[in-house]
């Protein structure tokens, strides 16, 4: 009981922190600019820095950590596998602009920006830690399969994205850190640290000015209900049905059910405006799918 409402609570906290975001663009606080700002922000300092400082926790590298740490990158890329040939089937009825839309938020969901934080006080650093290295092939289908959706995409652009994203270069930072006798300086630390606590407001907040465009009748169309019933209920429970029988760390198998529950990540709507593919419509999921796992996600983690 204690862990559910644990969860609640930051779901609250969290939906406090969407609205006033929402509130914060339409009063034109937060402008289109700012928006992308506070995106880059969160994406080149605040997330790396969240990641690096959950590797300075003092957890010791033991052979069960480094059994997870593999564990995670093995059910992540079989999750992504799933996800890209699932969608194949799931929206196949749909037309070629939707089709893209939905299967890329099948894809690439938020768990940089909600996952990380949501880890970090369920479970602490070891949380984040096993987060992290989850999200490493997430990362490279995004840039891969995810990216073929929208367009041709070159196999040695799509590595190199991989290679110098600031969150996969902050893993192995962190891990470096970790496992070296090197010691950063305090007031090094304490900039982290600080930086590090910034990762909740600032991508709600974030999250929430992308929501204020968004149309609030669109929430009840059938391809969006159909597509966060697919995303935040169906494959989490899938998930969680196929490794609860495995010899699985628990907190692994928890991170791993979380992760797979969680909305479409807001790069669905930013590739779908860039390639002219749907934007609307993509908009309308991560708007959906943000606003539904408000109440699916303290619901999963009852039954964990």
């Amino acid at each position: 009981m204690d862990f559910f409402g644990r969860m609640l609570s930051l779901q609250a906290q969290m939906f406090v922190l969407i609205l006033l975001g929402m509130l914060l663009a339409r009063l034109s606080v937060i402008t289109v600019a700012g928006r992308k700002c506070l995106s880059s922000l969160l994406i080149d300092l605040i997330l790396p820095c969240n990641i690096v400082n959950s590797f300075l926790g003092g957890a010791a590298v033991t052979a069960a950590f480094a059994r997870n740490c593999l564990w995670a990158v093995a059910i992540s890329a079989a999750i992504q596998m799933t996800a890209i040939l699932g969608s194949r089937v799931l929206f196949r009825r749909f037309d070629r602009e939707r089709r893209s839309v939905l299967s890329y938020g099948m894809i690439c969901s938020s768990s940089s920006f909600i996952g990380l934080p949501v880890a970090e006080v369920l479970y602490g650093s070891m949380g984040v830690m096993v987060t992290s290295i989850f999200q490493i092939p997430i990362r490279f289908t995004m840039w891969t399969a995810g990216l073929s959706l929208f367009t041709d995409v070159e196999r040695k652009d799509a590595l190199k994205k991989l290679a110098t994203h600031p969150c996969i270069v902050s893993i192995f930072l962190g891990l470096a850190l970790m496992v070296l006798p090197v010691k950063l300086p305090g007031f090094a630390l304490d900039t982290v640290g600080a930086l590090s606590r910034c990762c909740i407001p600032v991508s709600m907040l974030m999250i929430g000015s992308v929501l204020a465009d968004a149309p609030i009748k669109a929430l009840f169309s059938r391809p969006v209900l159909y597509f966060c019933l697919l995303r935040l209920i169906v494959f989490p429970l899938a998930v969680y049905a196929a490794l609860y029988w495995l010899p699985l760390d628990r907190l692994l198998v928890s991170v791993s059910v979380l992760m797979t529950a969680m909305p479409a990540g807001s790069v669905t709507s930013i590739l779908a405006e860039e390639y002219d593919c749907g934007d609307v419509f993509a908009s309308e999921l991560v708007f959906a799918s943000t606003l539904f796992s408000v109440m699916t996600l303290p619901l999963l983690c009852a039954i964990l």
